[in-house]
């Protein structure tokens, strides 16, 4: 297939720029194979069955913009220099993007605040890898206190990443931290939702993969099957493989709310219908054909045009099926992106 197949018109004032309050009050559009309905995220509970199983993404954002100074030789501050995190490397360092990353010597010392700096170890295509002077809970500490979360490309080029957001582009379930992006159809959720769909017997795994970067990388080739995907860090742990075949097993639907959940929880499977603890880095590419193995059904937000995202929801619902869904979503001015609303897709039907 060609890049142009997963193309769309959208007016630029859909695109989000802050979530709405409260979470679950965002819209959800409702799509099975004959029929779309406009809802609430509020009612999702409405759409579920005693015995399904939402599959969270437990992964949590960690404040990934830092801007600091570069230190001279006798320790004044010189010219300021961005950083954004991408992700960790052996031994507590970090790969990450860098602007300038030319003037940045080998060698020399950023500095971020009194409580954190950074040495530049070395540099290869266009990325920097960096030691900080702090590591494990100090380290995520300093971040707190000078780092900014590193909102997406749509959205940092419209207003800069504020206090809210240390808030509003977190999880209320998130546990480990190591992501650079969230999982935004999560982002969806609060406490009493969950409770609520917890006493109507939906059941719920947490998995771990860390969103990363390359998430946003545009793809640049016109034949499809020629992208190289990026490569994230996950795990399905024992429990949440039990728990979603067991689900499978007694006739419930899995559903991994975002992306990011169902890439993991396929990339975990070992035949149709059974998943196994895993751990690792995964590029799954899911495009239209491909035979989902334990995904039933899939929450998310909607996506970018010509993004390996609308590759894999086209792959759930059929090419022909998702143009028609998002063409509703324009229709009725539903809103984009991260922070925008979401959709449920039920390629079996309600």
């Amino acid at each position: 297939m060609r890049l142009s197949d997963f193309d769309f018109d959208l007016p630029e004032d859909l695109i989000a720029t802050r979530p709405v309050r409260p979470r679950p009050a965002a819209r959800l559009l409702v799509a099975t194979p004959d029929r779309i309905t406009d809802a609430r995220v509020a009612r999702l509970g409405d759409w579920l069955r005693p015995g399904d199983r939402l599959v969270l993404n437990d992964t949590r954002v960690i404040p990934a913009r830092l801007a600091g100074r570069r230190l001279h030789a006798d320790g004044t501050p010189g010219a300021r220099v961005e950083v954004t995190l991408l992700e960790p490397a052996a031994d507590g360092e970090w790969w990450a993007l860098v602007k300038p990353l030319r003037k940045w010597r080998e060698g020399e010392e950023v500095r971020f605040g009194p409580a954190l700096s950074a040495r530049l170890l070395a540099k290869a295509e266009g990325r920097a890898r960096l030691v900080f002077s702090r590591t494990g809970a100090d380290f995520e500490t300093a971040l707190a206190e000078v780092g900014q979360m590193p909102l997406p490309p749509y959205i940092a080029a419209r207003r800069a990443a504020d206090a809210a957001d240390m808030r509003d582009y977190q999880t209320v379930f998130a546990r480990h931290a190591g992501a650079v992006a969230a999982p935004t159809a999560s982002l969806h959720f609060d406490d009493a939702l969950l409770a609520g769909l917890a006493a109507m017997g939906v059941g719920f795994s947490h998995v771990t993969l860390h969103v990363g970067a390359g998430t946003f990388l545009p793809v640049k080739v016109d034949d499809i099957s020629e992208h190289r995907m990026h490569a994230e860090r996950g795990r399905v742990s024992a429990t949440a493989a039990r728990e979603i075949n067991a689900t499978r097993a007694a006739g419930g639907r899995v559903i991994p709310v975002g992306t990011t959940a169902l890439r993991l929880i396929e990339t975990a499977a070992v035949a149709p219908g059974r998943i196994a603890p895993w751990e690792g880095a995964t590029d799954i590419f899911i495009t239209p054909g491909y035979r989902f193995q334990v995904t039933d059904a899939l929450m998310t937000n909607f996506h970018l045009p010509k993004s390996t995202l609308m590759m894999l929801v086209s792959a759930l619902m059929g090419p022909q099926r998702i143009r028609e869904v998002y063409a509703h979503a324009i229709a009725e001015r539903y809103r984009f992106f991260s922070y925008g609303d979401a959709s449920l897709l039920l390629p079996g039907g309600a």
